[in-house]
């Protein structure tokens, strides 16, 4: 017969499983120091970090030791994402992924075909704090910050399904997924670094475009940062009043607060702002909210995209007509803004930010 204290004893001495470091997470100098805590040397990081971005194992890194294979078997991962939902829209331009994280949180980015290469629209939040009443994203609020291994992820993930339908790999990055990024800062900043590290995935900071509903102070840090990224800013409104109504960050930062930010980041980077407007029936689409638009922006580089709300069951707003759309454009035409329309993309797919998520969630 055993002895009970034999067993205390076991439990007590069993160490806990050492939990392994995420490489994607990691920067260069963050993983050569860690291999020099290991033993070995510090060089040996530049051929580690250019591995973790070519989709191979361990095993398969040739140019290591065995020893060394070993040890990063034994002390790191190379983080991955569960693909449970692949949506292609029927043009199949537009794809929509919904991604489980580790800890059973869900996800969801875009990868939408263009003329000038693929572009991936990520997420860099579960959920959203900002609370923006047009969007699915913040319908359960936010219930975590992503960190840049993450966000990675979402990238190499989605380049892995995209080399099986023949797609080329993802070219161009648009932050401006289900969260709001520079409520994610450092872990944003992060990413931005690493996905552009040319001994890693090697993307120009001008094919990278951070979108933000309007965080003045972190919008005025960005611009220190001196990056060549490009700013989306979503103002989605011509005045306080008007905003107010559809974002719940309007009623801490003042629409000029977020343009003189916006004029700051022209005169450090020398990046052309863009601003986001969904078109929203009888919100924000009257001509005369065009006119008072125009003068707000008047006097530095800026360019305004205009897009038609993609309608969602999360909230009961309506897109504008094409009539007011058309009409809304040329009103600021006349006063020599630069403008567009958003060419919608998989909006049969669920393509707005939260939507698939939001839907998905519903039928569990």
């Amino acid at each position: 017969m055993s002895n009970p204290s034999d067993k205390t004893e076991t439990r007590m001495n069993k160490q806990p499983e050492k939990r392994r470091a995420d490489l994607l997470n990691m920067s260069l100098e963050e993983i050569k120091s860690d291999l020099v805590s290991l033993g070995e040397e510090h060089y040996r990081g530049d051929q580690i970090y250019q591995w973790v971005y070519r989709d191979v194992a361990f095993d398969e890194m040739t140019n290591l030791s065995k020893s060394l294979r070993q040890k990063l078997a034994q002390n790191y991962i190379i983080g991955t994402l569960k693909q449970l939902k692949r949506l292609i829209s029927a043009d199949e331009h537009t794809i929509k992924y919904l991604y489980l994280l580790s800890d059973n949180n869900i996800i969801e980015c875009v990868v939408m075909k263009y003329r000038h290469g693929n572009t991936i629209c990520l997420s860099t939040q579960v959920g959203c704090a900002m609370g923006c009443s047009f969007c699915a994203s913040a319908t359960g609020g936010l219930i975590r910050q992503l960190n840049a291994g993450e966000m990675m992820a979402q990238v190499l993930e989605s380049n892995r399904d995209l080399a099986k339908l023949g797609w080329n790999p993802v070219s161009n990055v648009v932050l401006m997924g289900s969260g709001e990024p520079l409520d994610n800062y450092e872990n944003t900043m992060k990413f931005i670094h690493q996905i552009h590290h040319p001994k890693g995935y090697n993307m120009s900071y001008r094919n990278i475009t951070l979108s933000t509903c309007g965080l003045v102070p972190k919008m005025r840090a960005l611009a220190d940062e001196g990056l060549n990224i490009n700013l989306a800013v979503s103002l989605h409104a011509s005045n306080d009043n008007v905003r107010k109504k559809i974002m719940k960050v309007a009623n801490v930062y003042s629409i000029e607060e977020i343009i003189d930010a916006s004029r700051y980041f022209y005169a450090k980077t020398g990046r052309r702002i863009t601003f986001e407007y969904v078109m929203i029936d009888g919100v924000n689409d009257r001509p005369e909210l065009a006119a008072e638009l125009s003068q707000l922006l008047y006097g530095f580089p800026n360019h305004v995209n205009l897009i038609p709300l993609n309608e969602n069951k999360q909230n009961k707003k309506k897109r504008s007509n094409n009539t007011a759309i058309r009409e809304f454009m040329s009103v600021l035409r006349s006063y020599g803004i630069n403008v567009t329309i958003r060419r919608e993309m998989g909006s049969d797919i669920q393509g707005a930010c939260g939507q698939l998520k939001a839907d998905f969630m519903e039928k569990l």
